[in-house]
This record gives C-alpha cells, structure tokens and sequence, in this order.
C-alpha cells in the first residue's frame, strides 16, 4: 500500500518534471522551426531535439500549431527578457548599440537560417489565417515599440520613424546574410548601424 505522505511528496515532483517537459518542447520548437521553417518541421522532428518520446508530445501540445503558438509565446518570453536586461543599462543610446551588437554576435546563426522572428513572421503570414501570422506580428511589435522607446527618450526627432528604419535594416541585413550565406554582411550594416546612432544628434 502507497503512503498518503509519499503520494503527496511525489505530486510536486510530477508538476515539475511536467512543467520541465513542456518547457523543453517550447524551447525545441521555437529552435527548430528557426532551423527548418514550418513546413519541413514535423512533430518528430521537435519531439527528437526536445529529447521527448513523440507520443508524450501530445500530452502537452494536441496540434502542431499549438507547438508554434508555444514558440512565439517563447519568443516573445525572449525578447521580454532581452528589453529587461538592456533596460538596465543607464543610456538608452548604449541600450540600442549594445541590442545592435546582439544583432551581431549572432552573425553565423542569422546567415544560416535568417532572423528567428522575421523568418517566421513570413511563413505563417503565407501559411495561415488562424491568428498565428497576427501573433508573430505582435512580436515584432513589441521589438518595435521598444526601440521606438529608447529614441524618445534621447530626445529624438521621430522617435517611430528611426524605429522603423532600426528595425527594418536588421531585417534587411538578415536576409542578405540569409541569401548570400555571408556573416560579414551582419557585421558591416551592424558597425553601421552603430556609427549612426553615436551620430545622432538631440535635442
């Protein structure tokens, strides 16, 4: 016979390594889709990087689009914690330099498979009308805002627009370093972007 004790110390072990679990297939699936995109990504597929057997998968996640809902959750999860870190920082002209040099750093990944978000964005805009394209959109939103943020409080003329301009070059930049399979085109358009911004003048 089973101590109530025992059962009751075993539930929240359960809920953890659930939660652990769940988290994993997020993690994975958000990396996966990066690596491979919508259409090519199975349920296999993310079950295998989250080192989950497949059929557990569906415990969490009934459909794949749940799992790319999941990911976008994660991306957004991603960027909050980003915001909050460079948030920290005292300036907001060092906040923006210091987002571009992320923009970097990530050089050989982004000439392998593009800009996480950018790339998704467009796929599920192709792909579907279920809401998913409306919430990747939103992620890109919410980067958007932030910058826009950041060039307000320097005190600059049109602080949406510059938002704008910052934003869709690190698009542009990704993509080219996608299409031409060329890291160094990060690199360039991000020191760039850095002179720009320490050129920008104030009010």
């Amino acid at each position: 016979m089973t101590d109530s004790k025992d059962s009751e110390d075993s539930e929240p072990a359960r809920s953890a390594a659930a939660g652990g679990k769940r988290q994993r297939l997020t993690t994975a699936t958000a990396r996966v889709l990066h690596e491979q995109g919508v259409e090519r990504t199975t349920i296999a597929d993310i079950a295998r990087a989250a080192d989950v057997p497949t059929g557990n998968v569906y415990y969490y996640f009934k459909t794949k689009d749940e799992l790319i809902e999941a990911a976008l959750t994660e991306h957004t999860g991603n960027l909050a914690t980003l915001t909050a870190r460079l948030d920290r920082l005292p300036d907001p002209r060092a906040r923006l330099k210091t987002l571009i040099g992320g923009w970097i750093d990530q050089k050989d990944i982004t000439a392998r498979h593009g800009c996480p978000m950018g790339t998704l964005a467009v796929e599920l805009d192709k792909r579907y009308e279920n809401g998913l394209d409306v919430t990747a959109g939103q992620v890109v939103r919410q980067l958007l805002e932030w910058v826009e943020e950041q060039y307000r409080q320097l005190g600059a003329t049109d602080p949406e627009g510059l938002a704008l301009t910052l934003v869709a070059a690190y698009q542009g930049m990704s993509l080219l370093s996608n299409a031409l399979r060329d890291p160094e085109i990060m690199t360039r358009e991000g020191a760039r972007l850095i002179r720009e911004l320490e050129a920008l003048t104030v009010v």
